[in-house]
């Protein structure tokens, strides 16, 4: 008799969703292949200027949004551990301020390649 956590019906829908998740990774990339194929722009015109513009304050305010929903699920969860287990205090804190640090950084590194995208004028020699 094998004893297991898992149920095979979970072990299964695991498994559907793994190879599910693989095949649409694949499929993107294959169908992102022809873009990689094109030949480069001779000129950075001011209509490519202003999409980098958008695109960059995009990114941006998406990268914000994201990181403050994200850390505001962070201290939440922390706030409910130390409510359950006031001993593990010090752990919990440590393991906020470490993913608090994660979080951010991941959006000050978006902030820069914004900053790339609208200032770099790509293209020219």
């Amino acid at each position: 008799m094998r004893f297991s956590f898992v149920s095979s019906s979970r072990r299964n829908l695991v498994t559907r969703k793994a190879l599910l998740t693989t095949f649409v990774w694949g499929a993107l990339l294959m169908l992102a292949a022809p873009v990689f194929a094109q030949g480069g722009s001779a000129a950075w015109t001011p209509d490519v200027y202003k999409w980098a513009m958008i695109s960059g304050g995009f990114c941006l305010a998406l990268a914000a949004a994201v990181g403050a929903y994200s850390q505001s699920r962070a201290v939440s969860a922390a706030c409910d551990g130390i409510s359950r287990n006031p001993g593990a205090a010090p752990q919990i804190r440590f393991a906020l301020l470490l993913g608090l640090v994660l979080i951010e950084s991941l959006v000050i590194y978006v902030f820069v390649i914004a900053l790339s995208i609208i200032f770099v004028k790509w293209g020219i020699a």
